[in-house]
């Protein structure tokens, strides 16, 4: 357990508490303000759009990457520069859908929500690139562990937390707490080091051929060559960098991080719809879902940070793997059964459990694919990358469910995570294979963190 005792760890708790809390504001929690409001159905799917912004963020992370803001930068450093405008975003936009009335102004309550959502999704890309830059890749797990842990508490302030304050207050008061509440992220964001910026001279060599090729235009208009150039630099380089140091890997690594988690979030979509149609009450579903859920979840994430402090990367995520496929067939063996608290109980347990573990040991292994001289840029194309493909299955799956009923489907969900199982036993064989700090993902990992908070 001493690598949960480390400064930087710790850190994650409060950005991870940060990064959190504004997800269900603008998703879940907002819709049911907007319905409390008698907004109408067809209005309040719309406001889901503002969601996209998470999506696609890795259209601007190379912005995030690389630009350095006025003053703030020079003061905080790149990464909690752009931490801190991002958390004020955040903030402003929660205050500004506390003082406007959706009965009355709903298009504000939507710019509102966009400025939240986009400010977000930049908190998470320079929360990402901190992560991985801060520590070395032995402790990424935990990072990830704690940061879970964080974001976890974070969502049921803004879900259960925000209700209560709605009941007894009003939900305007309820926004304006939240808001308040950024303040945590804030402060955690001024009291953490900047981490540093480890340059190799391959990645320099990179952009200096860029470079000098783009010199040679000379024809073209000044600004033009000054704007290309920074284009190719933070946008071109971060992809080519990763196909340079990964060769004739690096596509079969891109399918893999698309299809780690196909079989969770494919059976994600229909979870609820499931208890619900098995006959459980909804105090049944939150009580066990979702709060005794949250703790197996924790728990999972901390054991996944110990496997690969303990064993390296690879072998707790084939391990992470296997588990989540499994559990799909045993929603399939509950939705062959009657309806049985106990059952439920302990599949839930056994299923935040294996997500909680796979999901910290993924983010360890995307981020061991990161060059740290490209940090923002590469781990947000890998993040959207690994949930669009489940998004996509996702949508389908209740049409699998009224097709076949829910125990093919759990068998369906069960079958998609197969490949992810096989790609990640061919990748363990596979030595040659380097991380990016030079070490192999076939071997623990060893190299010692010296940063400190």
């Amino acid at each position: 357990m001493e690598v949960y005792r480390h400064p930087r760890v710790l850190g994650m708790l409060f950005l991870g508490f940060s990064a959190g809390l504004p997800f269900l504001l603008v998703f879940s929690t907002l819709s049911a303000w907007l319905r409390d409001e008698e907004v109408t159905r067809s209005a309040i799917g719309l406001f889901s759009w503002v969601g996209i912004t998470y999506s696609i963020k890795f259209f601007w992370a190379p912005v995030v990457d690389r630009l350095r803001l006025p003053v703030l930068t020079r003061m905080l450093g790149q990464r909690r520069s752009w931490m801190v405008v991002a958390q004020f975003g955040i903030a402003l936009g929660l205050f500004g859908m506390s003082f406007a009335n959706p009965a009355t102004n709903l298009t504000a309550i939507a710019w509102f929500a966009l400025l939240v959502a986009f400010s977000s999704a930049t908190q998470d890309i320079t929360i990402d690139a901190y992560r991985i830059e801060a520590t070395s890749l032995r402790r990424q797990a935990a990072m990830a562990a704690t940061y879970i842990l964080g974001y976890r508490v974070a969502l049921l302030v803004a879900g259960a937390g925000t209700f209560y304050l709605a009941e007894y207050y009003s939900w305007s008061m309820a926004y304006v707490v939240m808001a308040s509440l950024m303040g945590v992220g804030l402060v955690a964001a001024l009291i953490i080091r900047e981490p540093t910026h480890d340059v190799k001279k391959a990645d320099i060599q990179l952009e200096t051929r860029v470079l000098e090729f783009m010199n040679r235009s000379h024809h073209w208009p000044e600004h033009v060559r000054k704007i290309s150039a920074w284009f190719i630099g933070a946008v071109v380089c971060p992809f080519v960098d990763f196909f340079a140091r990964n060769g004739r890997w690096a596509l079969m690594i891109l399918v893999f991080v698309s299809l780690f988690r196909l079989s969770d979030i494919t059976m994600g979509v229909m979870a609820n719809p499931f208890y619900l149609d098995m006959g459980f009450s909804k105090p049944v579903i939150a009580n066990i879902t979702k709060i005794f859920g949250f703790f197996m979840t924790i728990g999972g994430a901390a054991l996944g940070g110990l496997l690969v402090v303990q064993y390296g990367i690879m072998r707790p995520l084939l391990l992470g793997a296997i588990m989540v496929a499994v559990t799909n067939l045993l929603f399939a063996y509950m939705a062959a059964s009657t309806p049985d608290i106990n059952l439920l109980t302990l599949v839930i347990s056994v299923d935040n459990l294996s997500g909680g573990l796979s999901n910290a040991v993924f983010i360890a292994y995307l981020s061991s694919l990161t060059n740290r001289y490209y940090t923002a840029t590469q781990y947000a194309l890998f993040s959207s990358l690994m949930t669009l493909p489940g998004k996509f299955l996702g949508g389908l799956s209740g049409f699998i469910v009224d097709g076949y009923g829910y125990v093919h489907f759990f068998i369906y969900a069960s079958l998609v995570g197969l490949p992810a199982i096989v790609l990640a036993i061919y990748l363990m064989k596979q030595p040659s294979i380097p991380l990016s700090d030079g070490s192999r993902r076939t071997t623990s990992i060893d190299t010692q963190g010296n940063l400190s908070m």
